[in-house]
């Protein structure tokens, strides 16, 4: 199964939960207490997968990014960003060096 259909249809999920009993939706329940709240999960979910690749342990590694992946869309759907939108930015992106783009953003 492709990567993108892995995120494709965890961004389905996500938007088809958002508007859930928040009892029954650990979505809802996010979306229901706001955006600083999701913004909030989604820093521990990375500062969890910084301390996972400092310790070196894959599968605590493996598990971190996932979260943070799944807290990520979950907060572009809060602010209505397509996770399209984001992929076809690091399509324009590829193959361009980082510092020359860093700096074209520093404008």
């Amino acid at each position: 199964m492709a990567q993108s259909d892995t995120l494709a249809r965890l961004e389905a999920t996500v938007l088809s939960r958002r508007s859930a009993d928040p009892g029954s939706s650990y979505v809802a329940k996010l979306n229901a207490r706001g955006i600083n709240k999701i913004a909030q999960k989604l820093g521990e979910e990375a500062t969890e997968t910084v301390i996972a690749a400092l310790a070196e342990d894959r599968p605590a590694l493996v598990g971190e990014a996932a979260d943070l992946l799944f807290h990520l869309v979950i907060l572009l759907a809060a602010r209505e960003v397509p996770l399209a939108e984001v992929l076809a930015e690091l399509d324009r992106r590829e193959g361009v060096s980082g510092i020359a783009e860093k700096a074209s953003r520093q404008s």
